[in-house]
Parts: C-alpha cells; sequence; structure tokens
C-alpha cells in the first residue's frame, strides 16, 4: 500500500550542515561544468554537430555545457521510438508505472543538493528558490503516481440487472512535452510525468535555456527504470523543430508551459487535423499571467508589504504567478507603499552561489534587454519609488523595481514583463479593487490581503483567476494543495498538481455487457 501524499519539506538553509552540504554540491557540480550532452532517441545516445551553448547568467562568459541540437529527422526517429515503446509501456500494469516514479522521487531525493546546483549555475535561482523547485518535482512525481492507482481500475457507473457497466481510462499515445526555462527541473518533471504515469509516451523538448537540468531529470528516468523510449529527449530550436512537433500527425497531445505568444500558436496548430490523422489532438496550455495583490483597507499592512516583496521579487520576478501589481486602497496605499519599499531595499541582489543572495540575475540577454526597456516605459508612464536600474557587464541583472501611481491601463499595469518590476495604483472601494485586478487578458494568479470577511466573500466569487489566495502572496503553489492553472489568456486551466490532471492524457472508454 503507498503511504498518503504530502509535500515534500523545504531546506533549513538556517541549519549550517544544510548549508555545508549544499556548498559540497555546489563544488561538485561546478567541476562537472562545459560537459557536452546528447539527445536521447529509444534509450540511444545521439550527438550532433549542432550544439545548443547553455551559459550561467549570473557569469555570462561561464559555459555550463554543451547540447546536442534535434532535427526534424530526429523528431520522426523519436517518433517511431515511442510508438514501439508505448505498446508496452502502456500494457504495464499501472501501479508499475507508478512504482518507477516513485522511485525517481527517491534518487531525486537523495541527490536534491546536487539538482538545485545544476539549477543554480544554469539559472542563476537563489538556493532557496532552486531547493523549492528541486521538493516541488518531488511532489510532482509522488501525487501524480498515487494519482494513477486512484484511477487504475476506473470509476464506479450505475449497473442494472440486466447489464454490467464499466467506466475506464486508457493511455492517448504519443505526446509532446514543451517546458519552460524558468522551472526546468520541477515543470519539465511534472508535465512530462503526468502523462507518462498515465501510459502514454513522450517527446520531451525542453527549453533551449536549460537543457542541461533535463537532461539531469532524463537521468533519473532512466535510472529508476523507465523502459527506452517512453521519454525521447529533444533540444532544438522552436523554429526548427517546435512546429514540427506539434503539427506532426502522429503527435496525440501536447503539453506545453510558456508565453502567451507560443502558447496561442500551438491552440491552433494542434487543432487543425494533419494528413493521416485519424483524431483530435489535446492540449494542455499554461501561458502568463499579470498578477495582482489587493491590499484593502481592512488589510495587516506587514502581511501585505511581505506577501507583495516575496510575489514580486522571488526569482527575480521571473513565475507565471509572480505579482506584478498592486491595488491598494486609497486609505492604505501610500503607507503599504512606504512598507514595500523599505522591505525591497534590505534585498540582496548578486551571483546566487551564497546562501545570503536573495534575487539573482535574469535569465538571459533577451530577457534583460526586454525588462530594462519596461524599465523606461515605467518611468514615462508613472513614479519610480525604487530601483529602475540594470547592468549586464558580467550577469543579467535588475534592480527590484517599483513604480507607483501607475494608470490601470498603461503598459506596465496591462502587459507581463516577467522580471522583478511591481506597479501600484489605487482604488476607492473593494468594487474598484476587484474591477481593476480582472482589467487584464490573463487570470492566473492573485491575493488579497483583507480583514473584512464581507470583502474576501466576494473576491471568492468575483476576482476572476484560476488560483486565488486569501492573506498571502500569490506565489508558490504546493503539489496537491493548490491546483494550479489559469482563466483566460493564462491557459487551459489544466491545473497541475491537482486531482483529475492526468485524465487530460488520458481517453475514457464504456464498456457495457448485457446478460
Amino acid at each position: 500500500m503507498v503511504a498518503p501524499y504530502t509535500a515534500e519539506p523545504s531546506t533549513d538553509f538556517q541549519d549550517a550542515k544544510n548549508i555545508e552540504a549544499f556548498e559540497n554540491a555546489l563544488t561538485y557540480v561546478a567541476s562537472e561544468l562545459g560537459k557536452d550532452y546528447p539527445l536521447i532517441i529509444g534509450g540511444e545516445r545521439i550527438t550532433t554537430t549542432d550544439k545548443i551553448t547553455s551559459v550561467n547568467p549570473a557569469k555570462h562568459d561561464e559555459v555550463i555545457g554543451t547540447v546536442s541540437k534535434a532535427t526534424q529527422n530526429h523528431v520522426d526517429q523519436a517518433m517511431e521510438e515511442a510508438e514501439r515503446a508505448f505498446k508496452k509501456w502502456s500494457a504495464w500494469d499501472p501501479g508499475a508505472r507508478a512504482n518507477v516514479l516513485f522511485r525517481a522521487a527517491a534518487i531525486t531525493r537523495r541527490r536534491k543538493h546536487e539538482i538545485s546546483a545544476w539549477i543554480v549555475y544554469e539559472l542563476g535561482k537563489p538556493w532557496k528558490e532552486a531547493d523549492g523547485e528541486v521538493s516541488e518535482a518531488i511532489d510532482f512525481m509522488e501525487y501524480y503516481g498515487r494519482q494513477m492507482i486512484q484511477y487504475k481500475d476506473g470509476v464506479d457507473v450505475k449497473n442494472r440487472p440486466i447489464e454490467n457497466n464499466q467506466f475506464t481510462y486508457l493511455p492517448m499515445g504519443v505526446g509532446v512535452t514543451v517546458s519552460p526555462w524558468n522551472f526546468p527541473y520541477a515543470i519539465l518533471a511534472g508535465t512530462t510525468v503526468g502523462p507518462m504515469v498515465a501510459g502514454n509516451t513522450i517527446l520531451l523538448k525542453p527549453a533551449s535555456l536549460t537543457p542541461i537540468t533535463g537532461f539531469k531529470f532524463i537521468e533519473i528516468l532512466e535510472e529508476a527504470g523507465m523502459p527506452p523510449g517512453v521519454v525521447n529527449f529533444l533540444p532544438g530550436s522552436g523554429g526548427e523543430i517546435g512546429d514540427y512537433l506539434v503539427e506532426h500527425p502522429k503527435t496525440h497531445f501536447v503539453n506545453f508551459t510558456g508565453s502567451k505568444e507560443v502558447g496561442i500558436s500551438i491552440y491552433e496548430k494542434a487543432a487543425k487535423v494533419q494528413p493521416g490523422q485519424n483524431f483530435l489532438k489535446k492540449t494542455a496550455i499554461e501561458m502568463g499571467g499579470k498578477d495582482t495583490i489587493i491590499v484593502d483597507r481592512e488589510a495587516d499592512l506587514d502581511l501585505a508589504a511581505e506577501s507583495i516583496v516575496q510575489s514580486a521579487f522571488g526569482f527575480s520576478g521571473q513565475k507565471c504567478a509572480s505579482c506584478s501589481r498592486v491595488v491598494a486602497h486609497e486609505d492604505v496605499y501610500d503607507t503599504v507603499l512606504e512598507k514595500v519599499r523599505i522591505l525591497t531595499e534590505e534585498l540582496t541582489v548578486g551571483v546566487p552561489e551564497s546562501v545570503d543572495i536573495y534575487m539573482g540575475p535574469v535569465c538571459d540577454v533577451g530577457a534583460f534587454d526586454k525588462i530594462s526597456n519596461y524599465l523606461e516605459v515605467g518611468k514615462q508612464e508613472s513614479r519610480l519609488v525604487f530601483g529602475g536600474t540594470s547592468d549586464k557587464e558580467k550577469g543579467y541583472f535588475i534592480k527590484p523595481t517599483i513604480f507607483a501611481d501607475a494608470d490601470p491601463e498603461s503598459r506596465i499595469m496591462q502587459e507581463e514583463i516577467f522580471g522583478p518590476v511591481v506597479a501600484f495604483t489605487k482604488g476607492t472601494s473593494i468594487d474598484e479593487l476587484i474591477d481593476i485586478a480582472n482589467n487584464t487578458d490573463y487570470g492566473l494568479t492573485g491575493s488579497i490581503i483583507s480583514n473584512n470577511r464581507t470583502n474576501l466573500e466576494k473576491a471568492r466569487k468575483e476576482f476572476h483567476v484560476g488560483n486565488l489566495y486569501f492573506n498571502r502572496g500569490c506565489t508558490a503553489a504546493i503539489v496537491g494543495y493548490h491546483p494550479f492553472g489559469g482563466f483566460k489568456l493564462s491557459g487551459t486551466d489544466s491545473k497541475a498538481g491537482g486531482p483529475g490532471y492526468i485524465l487530460h492524457f488520458m481517453e475514457p472508454k464504456t464498456v457495457s455487457e448485457q446478460f
């Protein structure tokens, strides 16, 4: 019998032993930098001459490693291997498939600091954020494994004296996972093992910024007993293989996390039935957010300030759930703005190889340039309260930035910046605060800080987001506790880490036997 699911705890970095262990992991990973990594197709390692080079965004002259780049021919080869593997993998007992996930979770748990260290180097995540990501990956594996065991015999439906009826779930076939750079282990793991444990086989395209962390995950799946061809590792450019993967007539589903523009394009392309395709593709698409924290006039303002700073500047604001907007009641606006400014001044920004760094770099030069441009936009549209500067001499660093008195319709209040930038605006009533919070194309996460129960219940019904939090920040969803996904143009609301997630990648079948 499988033990009940509980979330994986984070590492206590107040403990000197844990600090020493993490520093040892950083030293080990540093000794591994610069290596070359292959594609993995049907369990075979394939090296190409065309490479993706992964660099440390905190030290952009430091090469983390190189990874072979897949072509369309490799996609075709991987599709054949995945189809071949599907015939056997889908016939495995669902509990046996779940056991692969449980063992992968155990291996990840044992190698937690090492995997976190790879994330520190390849993505510039601070210790706490990297550690939390690896915990989340463990949670996905533990949770989805249990979910498969729950659904393995189907669900009960009504029977009659003259007939017996069964309602079961079957795997679909070969699917595609396109994972994001900002959670190169957690989201890559979750979007891979969910459909995988359901009995499907996967063509995995990791983000080009963070392919080496993804390779480490595939190694762990193999060590855990995953058969060859069940997950095929295909780094490559979106232009070369991205559309080809989505449009391939043998792709049964696409599981995507990333930008709104790419997500919408995938949704459109997946809807078209290709020659030789005799099924409709399913999509699970999680895109972006323009996430708001509402501060009511009857709020704990210290809690509000702490929640805003954590949600806006954790991992340099590079989360789809990050708080980039604060809508505060006019009676408390100035006070909460000042409290946020004071807390933000205390944040440490730098190379995240030390435990005392709160905020590292942004992911690459493209993000740096985009966010730097928004800093100038914000200075034109609103009042700069703190930050507003950037430096890419050695790494891609953006100072945490606060803008005030922003128009709710301005660019910095409407467009996803995906960086350490938060803009404040004010309202005169709970109705106006909620109206402003809802006035974007997105509907991913949101939070309201208030001690007024009537206003909280109003927000429960009217604040139109997939994940709404009361009296806490709007980030840090926990698998199994806060099923994650959004409304509107934040995606298809597939609710990662929630009940029924793996059903997106299965086909329900009714069998009725008359006596």
